[in-house]
């Protein structure tokens, strides 16, 4: 997501965007695994930066390795907080 902000001309550098993560573990046969994982980004920025920001969000989850990866095991969510 950083790097696409970056191209965008939105900082996301140097503690610009950080990411709090959230699980939720179930059992399966006895074994804990990981249901569902909800990911909150926080971006230092502007509200004039929202329409694109969002719009970066919107496409972030079919170009994110992580996602692509997991997200026919694992329930992803995602959301972006503008900290201005």
């Amino acid at each position: 997501m950083g790097g696409a902000l970056e191209a965008r001309g939105i900082s996301a550098g140097e503690g610009e965007l950080s990411a709090d993560v959230r699980g939720e573990v179930g059992k399966d046969d006895g074994v804990l695994v990981i249901r569902r994982i909800h990911v909150t980004y926080r971006l230092k920025a502007g509200e004039e930066q929202r329409e694109t920001v969002e719009r970066v969000h919107g496409m972030h989850a079919d170009r994110c390795p992580v996602y692509k990866t997991l997200k026919s095991a694992i329930d992803i969510t995602t959301e972006v907080v503008l900290e201005g």
